[in-house]
């Protein structure tokens, strides 16, 4: 698939239901900026909740989580059913570049997408001061059980 190609809106659909059905998703009010075959943008705003206790920065772990599921989003984007395949992390990695203030937004793009494994490279990006700063970057590697959902 290319990276202009659509997804069905079906697959749109059922990705968003799953971001407002999923009670960690939707506490962390992850949203869908983009997506295409092989590409999700999601967009998780800043909250006071999600900041470390000394800094007051967001907390590593949120950005992960966001790296994960984009990754994953990203990946389900390249299958006709999103629902066809259970997908486990088996590698998720996170490179933090600069502390996170702000809304955080993380494009994932799927490097492959094969029978068994699928693997992404992910940026996450904030505003500062008038500019789209690098905040981390990342992948995952993906086990895929396909017709097994």
């Amino acid at each position: 698939m290319s990276e202009s190609e659509s997804v069905p809106e079906r697959n749109v659909a059922m990705l968003r239901e799953t971001l407002h059905d999923h009670g960690l998703f939707e506490w962390l009010d992850v949203s869908i900026e983009e997506l295409s075959a092989g590409r999700a943008v999601l967009r998780v705003p800043f909250d006071e909740k999600f900041a470390n206790l000394a800094s007051g920065t967001m907390h590593g772990g949120v950005t992960a989580t966001v790296v994960d599921t984009a990754s994953g989003f990203a990946l389900r984007s390249t299958l006709a059913d999103p629902s066809d395949a259970n997908l486990t992390t088996t590698d998720l990695n996170v490179r933090y570049v600069r502390p996170v203030r702000s809304d955080l937004t993380v494009e994932a793009e799927v490097v492959r997408s094969g029978t068994t494994m699928g693997v992404t490279e992910c940026e996450a990006t904030v505003e500062h001061e008038g500019e789209t700063k690098v905040a981390a970057t990342g992948g995952t590697t993906y086990r895929l059980f396909r017709g097994e959902a």
